[in-house]
């Protein structure tokens, strides 16, 4: 009898210690909201996805330490999309077919956007995106109608490319440049086609056009043809890794015109790959800078630095923002069902986020200000700001 008695005590003792262990995996109750939030936190631009994850899990905690939404708690479930497009289907998949999220927010890279919205359009969960520029993320290729469950709280290219060629005409009084172009990028071609276009528009010449690849490492062919045109300026619309090396090998080549790039440039390894030096005389357009002195902007770095221990740039304030747009809608739905939270989502307007006034337009875009930011001695200066 005894013997019993503690070989079912055992079996009840295990159960309890699977069920705690389960608990804790899951790391969510059943009365929690759960959210799936979806980075690029390894590869070529993690930078970008951890700053930016680390702006949603602050928003988060801020969420659930006012009582979160509709009396529940907020779970983020995490994944990691690797900064590759293919595993940006599969992090989507498992947050939304495993997880059980009822929305996701994420990524910072085109490609992988386009890539994680056909998961959520299949799924018809709704999806906030917080730095794809590119326009097919939420616009759909084949119709050209916007996509049903897809959002973003950031500016979208052509107004970015037309920023760009603005200042490249008006403000450096250039009008002959070279296009440089990460050919294996939605967003480096997305993004130089409508500099192109607004610069030949506003009476610019391009004088050449050379197509580079993610993680190349030695562009000195490129560049010396480049610098055989003589151009005034140099426009790359790519990613910190690459633009780092093509502007440090650009000054070693004596190519000593201005740089001008998008919002893919915004990382702190950028100084670290290119050097101080040879970022000077370089710009970029960008959601934010850091020395924006509303009181939103400094209650927001205040926060960002005491979770962190570190500055926060525009990819951790856009995650912030999404995070926030999307607790929004689920407020204004009273709703925890996807359509109900898609159709608040799509009403969204005049929201305050840190990067400024947000309204989402007919295609699902952030309609918002952008900035332009100069390099002095390695640092990010404030510029300008352009409205749309």
């Amino acid at each position: 009898m005894k013997k019993r008695y503690l070989r079912v005590t055992g079996i009840v003792a295990a159960v309890f210690m699977l069920a705690a262990l389960v608990a804790g995996c899951g790391g969510s109750s059943s009365n929690d909201i759960k959210i799936g939030v979806v980075y690029e936190l390894t590869g070529g631009t993690a930078t970008f996805g951890t700053a930016a994850s680390n702006g949603a899990k602050l928003a988060f905690k801020e969420i659930n330490a006012k009582g979160g939404v509709l009396g529940k708690q907020i779970a983020a479930v995490a994944a990691d999309n690797k900064s590759e497009p293919a595993e940006s289907t599969n992090a989507m998949t498992k947050v939304i077919s495993q997880d059980k999220v009822i929305a996701v927010t994420g990524f910072t890279t085109s490609s992988n956007g386009i890539a994680g919205s056909t998961v959520a359009e299949a799924s018809k969960i709704p999806f906030v995106a917080a730095a794809t520029t590119n326009p097919k993320v939420t616009v759909d290729e084949q119709t050209g109608k916007a996509k049903d469950y897809t959002f973003r709280v950031c500016f979208i290219d052509p107004f970015q490319g037309t920023v760009g060629a603005n200042f490249a005409l008006n403000t450096l009084k250039v009008k002959k440049v070279a296009v440089l172009i990460d050919n294996s990028s939605d967003y480096s071609k997305g993004l130089a086609q409508f500099f192109k276009e607004a610069f030949v528009r506003g009476g610019g010449t391009i004088l050449a056009e050379e197509a580079y690849l993610q993680k190349d490492q030695d562009f000195k062919t490129i560049l010396t043809k480049v610098k055989a045109v003589n151009p005034e300026m140099v426009y790359v619309p790519g990613y910190y890794e690459e633009v780092g090396k093509i502007i440090k090998q650009a000054r070693e080549l004596g190519i000593t015109v201005p740089f001008v790039g998008g919002d893919g440039w915004d990382s702190p390894k950028l100084a670290e790959i290119a050097g101080a030096a040879p970022l000077n005389g370089t710009y970029f357009t960008n959601h934010y800078s850091v020395e924006d002195t509303s009181p939103k902007s400094k209650a927001f770095v205040e926060a960002y630095k005491k979770e962190f221990g570190l500055v926060p740039d525009a990819m951790a304030v856009l995650g912030y923002d999404a995070a926030y747009v999307l607790a929004d809608a689920i407020k204004r739905a009273g709703s925890t069902e996807p359509a109900k939270i898609r159709e608040a989502l799509a009403a969204t307007k005049d929201f305050e986020g840190v990067t400024g006034k947000l309204t989402l337009n007919a295609t699902h875009d952030a309609v918002k200000s952008a900035v332009i930011i100069e390099f002095k001695d390695g640092k990010q200066v404030y510029k300008a700001t352009v409205n749309p």
